[in-house]
């Protein structure tokens, strides 16, 4: 018989980390890595859109494994030893701004801010920057307690970049107009 899913051990609200610590649900360490997996999970679904192209499903395919390696990172009881756990590094971050250059080389120069829409793909890329944002905050504000490699917040800042860009380049290839931002206009 298979073990079930349910472990009923968090049913007063608690939780552990990697490690066996035992931290309410309200941690900032479950926010920073909850964050993390929310995008992870939209992630999945821009990437199981049927316009973005094989290449840049690879993108984000990629940067899902490492945001389930940061995930990781964050679930870890700060002081673990029990494995070694996959690493964040400068190549990962690095990667991000090669894909961001090479978008941005190809679009046009930003003259206004834009808003989200024009077609769901480039929405829900939005939906995964902002989420992205969010992640980031909580990670900035779990390393107001613990020690954060510098490089994990790095990587999540960068990603926001990414998906900004990633948003432009799916409107472009999929001929939807950007909508800028007029605030003056009724």
């Amino acid at each position: 018989m298979s073990a079930k899913i349910y472990t009923k051990t968090g049913d007063k609200g608690s939780t552990s980390l990697l490690g066996g610590k035992k931290v309410p649900k309200s941690d900032r360490k479950i926010e920073a890595y909850g964050n993390v997996d929310e995008l992870n999970s939209f992630l999945g679904m821009l990437k199981d859109q049927n316009e973005v192209e094989n290449r840049l499903k690879q993108q984000l395919y990629w940067i899902q494994e490492h945001l389930f390696t940061i995930g990781s990172l964050l679930a870890t009881e700060p002081g673990f030893s029990g494995f070694e756990l996959p690493k964040i590094t400068e190549a990962e971050v690095k990667q991000l701004e090669v894909w961001i250059d090479k978008f941005d080389s190809e679009l046009p120069p930003l003259k206004n801010f834009i808003l989200p829409g024009g077609h769901q793909a480039v929405s829900l890329s939005h939906v995964c920057r902002s989420v992205c944002r969010r992640a980031e905050r909580s990670i900035v504000a779990l390393g107001n307690d613990e020690d954060i490699q510098d490089v994990i917040i790095r990587f999540v800042n960068r990603l926001s970049d990414y998906l900004f860009i990633f948003a432009r380049a799916i409107g472009k290839e999929l001929d939807v107009p950007e909508t800028p931002w007029s605030p003056n206009s009724d």
